[in-house]
């Protein structure tokens, strides 16, 4: 039986020439959110993938000029990536290398499809259906659940919360996924393993996925009655890291940047329908295509799962009237 990948490999895209697009958005006084957009052109078409990298200093000197002309099946394209460095100087963070390879897979996918005039969901023989989305968000819920008291949540845990803050969350009974973050480091969001405010969250949100927490030493003792809810992200970059960790999953926040090329994404998605591993998808905080891309995934292959690929209003302040709101509906038309 074919494999995903081989549905997709075959796939013949023609590239003219490229361009890259900045996009940026001040999130607050501190922080600006920089995103990179590799467009592609070919047969009166054009095919776009979204570099996610965190660090600003990175997308300055972005590749503009790479020999990608010719047509290609996207197994030879990955080749030809294979073949190039990206990068003028090593990323400031590791993770940034496979982000910027899928900004140029995803592009050439949506090119490919839409010379084709063909859509993602027929390509992987599938259909679209309506997406459940979460929001994320570490501001106080209050006022989205204002708007919509429907919506769910996926929060980053803190280490300001305390008995009373977790009971009042708790008790909205909105909250699907609370992330402990704890395979990241030097970011404004690291959160330190702490086995007791492990067991407290545990404890308060009993039905909740936790994902990305340290099960190391007093930690993994703490959430030992919470195995079959433990999820992971950060640490996976393709099928091969899942047996790197400390446990067998039960859950898998699916973030297809991370994953850096098409095969690698597809063959884990593969793996977990095999193993039974629920997923669902993640967001990088897209400014561009890249949101749409991840919502067109959650649609074909996790549209149940507590999905953090809301809607970039989410993401652009406080909430406001008429956010649209959970499922969003099929998505349509040609490309990626």
């Amino acid at each position: 039986m074919p494999s995903l990948w081989d549905s997709f490999a075959d796939l013949r895209v023609q590239i003219d020439d490229y361009a890259v697009q900045r996009r940026e958005l001040e999130v607050s006084s501190t922080f600006t959110r920089v995103t990179s957009t590799v467009v592609l052109h070919g047969g009166g078409e054009t095919g776009s993938g979204e570099d996610v990298t965190y660090t600003t200093g990175d997308h300055e000197d972005f590749p503009a000029h790479e020999m990608l002309a010719g047509t290609w099946s996207l197994h030879e394209f990955s080749a030809r990536l294979d073949e190039l460095n990206l990068w003028q100087s090593p990323p400031q963070m590791e993770a940034s290398a496979d982000y910027r390879r899928w900004a140029f897979e995803s592009a050439a996918l949506d090119l490919a499809l839409r010379q084709a005039g063909r859509s993602f969901a027929e390509q992987a023989g599938r259909p679209y259906r309506p997406v459940r989305f979460v929001a994320s968000t570490r501001a106080d819920v209050a006022p989205y659940r204002e708007l919509d008291p429907d919506l769910e949540f996926k929060l980053d845990v803190e280490e300001t919360w305390d008995a009373e803050k977790m009971a009042m969350l708790a008790a909205t009974d909105r909250v699907r996924v609370l992330d402990f973050k704890a395979y990241y480091r030097g970011t404004s969001v690291d959160l330190a393993p702490d086995a007791e405010l492990y067991r407290s969250v545990a404890r308060a949100f009993p039905e909740a996925v936790l994902e990305d927490p340290s099960l190391d030493g007093d930690c993994g003792e703490a959430l030992q009655d919470a195995v079959d809810r433990i999820s992971f992200d950060a640490p996976i970059h393709a099928w091969s890291d899942v047996g790197k960790l400390p446990i067998s999953p039960r859950w898998l926040n699916i973030k297809p940047s991370r994953f850096g090329t098409l095969r690698r994404l597809l063959e884990c998605i593969e793996e977990c329908e095999s193993a039974g591993i629920t997923m669902y998808g993640g967001g990088q905080f897209e400014l561009g295509p890249g949101r749409v891309q991840i919502q067109r995934l959650a649609s074909v292959f996790y549209a149940d799962g507590p999905n953090d690929v809301a809607p970039s209003v989410y993401n652009e302040g406080p909430p406001t009237p008429g956010m649209p709101r959970s499922p969003l509906p099929p998505p349509d038309g040609e490309g990626f």
